[in-house]
């Protein structure tokens, strides 16, 4: 009879189940009966609000933008340090886990500090009448510092160990580099590209505390969705921030639903090439 290293399937999912219950979805069922205080109208009434509209707005739509630039970038930034070696290589590897270790507050007072209008950066594109701190493009900033060790680290793996053998064969027949990359090497790494985005974007969508401090909290132009709900937990309005928490969630799920679903279709349409 063979062993398993594990209990048997009953004890094991019973086990799998009660933690997930516990941690992930007991408290995701005390916030919705939480947000259930408010009423389907209050919850209307809520989200009609100019305030909580334009802290959604920016909050999602920051976050789209950021995991959008965080994909360009990552994927170069990958493609170099896989395919390229130079002095300092592992020096500039290490620094793309800085945001990871960084505490977010640190993080949001250096980012504030550099591109305040008396910064060392601000100060030179104030000059030039580009404001950065205290502004939408503040937020778009912090989100992206926080974003991008996602797409990097998920990318790098791939990257290693794609053979060359395909490009060569790809070359030997005709193929220009940039025919060879958007036909034969990209559609092999869009799925996990398309991973790596998932994680910046819910990454982004849930940071708080880098943004906080360059954002300035201007309601209607630089508040987000997450400060709001903090506000007003601090007026004792708990059945608000929850149904604000609610309204967050199920537009996080179905962002992330969509992204998965598309990597499965382009999983299934590179299926040939591999």
């Amino acid at each position: 009879m063979r062993r398993r290293l594990l209990p048997g399937f009953g004890l094991s999912l019973g086990y799998a189940l009660a933690y997930l219950g516990l941690i992930v979805l007991l408290p995701l069922a005390a916030l919705a009966w939480k947000a259930s205080g408010i009423g389907f109208a209050g919850l209307l009434h809520l989200l009609a609000s100019p305030r909580a509209l334009s802290a959604l707005r920016l909050s999602f739509g920051g976050a789209l933008l950021a995991a959008s630039i965080n994909a360009l970038a990552g994927l170069l930034v990958a493609w170099v340090l896989v395919r390229y070696r130079f002095p300092g290589r592992r020096l500039f590897d290490a620094l793309i886990d800085l945001p990871f270790a960084l505490p977010t507050a640190v993080a949001g007072i250096a980012l504030t500090t550099l591109y305040a209008p008396n910064g060392w950066l601000g100060g030179g594109l104030a000059t030039l009448g580009i404001k950065v701190a205290y502004t939408p493009l503040g937020v778009l900033l912090a989100m992206v510092f926080v974003g991008f060790p996602f797409v990097v680290r998920t990318l790098q793996p791939v990257l290693e160990s794609l053979e060359r053998d395909v490009e060569e064969a790809a070359e030997s027949l005709g193929a220009r580099r940039w025919q060879t990359f958007l036909r034969v090497i990209l559609p092999l790494l869009l799925p996990t590209l398309l991973t790596g985005f998932a994680l910046a974007l819910a990454r982004a969508v849930g940071e708080y505390g880098s943004v906080i401090f360059i954002a300035g909290n201007i309601p209607g132009h630089s508040e987000i969705a997450p400060l709001l709900i903090v506000q007003k937990l601090e007026q004792f309005d708990y059945a608000g921030a929850a149904a604000l928490g609610v309204v967050m969630l199920l537009a996080s799920f179905v962002l992330l639903l969509a992204i998965t679903l598309l990597q499965r279709w382009s999983s299934r349409w590179t299926e040939p090439a591999r």
